[in-house]
């Protein structure tokens, strides 16, 4: 459905009793608009369009038009341009570029791979379970890292996909136990999880065997990275998915519709793209930011060395 009439269903709707009239007196044009209305925005037969007041606008030659659609008492309005001679019917919107989402997805108290301090941030929306999640992951760690070197940070937060993977959200929870404590042992958990899925699957394909497995993994980060081990058995046995929930919502709002999802700078790449997509993604970004991405290895560059996947491969939502 199109975006006005998602509107509607939005976090921003407004329970109203009734839709102002319209001022739109000519019955010719006014159902001519709502005709337009319907078919450009595929507005659904069972709501109902009301055209509101018509004023000055900051558009020579247009005046504003309030639109107003509603069903079962939920209302939301938008405003079109409409000619002054009623030939012409526009749509202008506005975007907030201090406010972009994607360039504000906050990051504070995640685990950070490479420089901390690098102007340019990799954030990916990543799922545990899913293989084109662990296709990516091969490509950022080493190559696409070692590539950039101390010129990216990369960034990860959780989008379990619990509908399709029945052990991300456990293994998203076991990852955020080990971060609380140390980085590097989140890291190094996600990079086993991500080289060695079929071993948390299992054979027998018995989830509470995949749990068990999950946090046997993450125990045997506390030897190398001097974890305690208490606090970490608690947080297990705990498996509070408060935050892992928070990221998905977050991941929701931000128009994620299946993993790896990654925004550069907040440039969203969908799904595991070839290495050489996301090069030119983070050259751009560096560019922007006033930084000279490395050249390409003459032989080992990403077009030379592969690719996560043929082209865009979400797992799926």
């Amino acid at each position: 459905m199109a975006i006005v009439a998602l509107a509607v269903a939005s976090a921003g709707c407004k329970a109203q009793n009734s839709a102002a009239p319209s001022t739109i007196q000519d019955p010719a044009l006014a159902r001519s608009i709502e005709v337009m209305v319907r078919s450009q925005f595929n507005v659904p037969p069972n709501f109902e369009i009301t055209l509101g007041a018509r004023t000055p606008s900051e558009i020579p030659g247009y005046d504003k038009l309030q639109v107003t659609l509603g069903r079962n008492g939920r209302t939301t309005s938008t405003s079109f341009l409409l000619s002054k001679d009623n030939k012409t019917l526009a749509r202008l919107e506005t975007f907030d570029l201090a406010g972009m989402p994607t360039r504000n997805i906050p990051i504070s108290g995640r685990p950070v791979r490479g420089n901390a301090d690098a102007k340019v941030t990799v954030i990916s929306f990543d799922d545990l379970e899913c293989p084109f999640c662990a296709a990516m992951h091969r490509e950022l760690f080493p190559e696409t890292m070692n590539h950039y070197g101390n010129l990216v940070r990369f960034v990860y937060k959780d989008d379990p996909l619990v509908e399709i993977h029945p052990w991300a959200m456990h293994a998203a929870v076991d990852a955020n136990c080990l971060a609380a404590q140390n980085g590097k042992a989140y890291w190094s958990f996600v990079d086993y999880l991500h080289a060695h899925g079929d071993e948390v699957t299992g054979t027998e394909h018995n989830l509470q065997k995949s749990f068990a497995t999950l946090d046997r993994i993450a125990r045997d980060q506390v030897a190398p990275y001097k974890l305690q081990s208490a606090t970490l058995d608690a947080c297990l046995s705990k498996q509070d998915e408060t935050t892992i929930r928070e990221s998905m919502h977050e991941a929701d709002a931000l128009g994620v519709d299946g993993t790896p999802s990654l925004f550069i700078d907040g440039e969203h790449i969908n799904g595991a793209v070839p290495t050489s997509q996301v090069w030119l993604v983070i050259d751009r970004a560096l560019r922007a930011a006033g930084v000279q991405p490395p050249p390409e290895p003459a032989a080992s560059g990403p077009a030379a060395s592969g690719s996560a996947a043929a082209g865009p491969a979400p797992s799926g939502r």
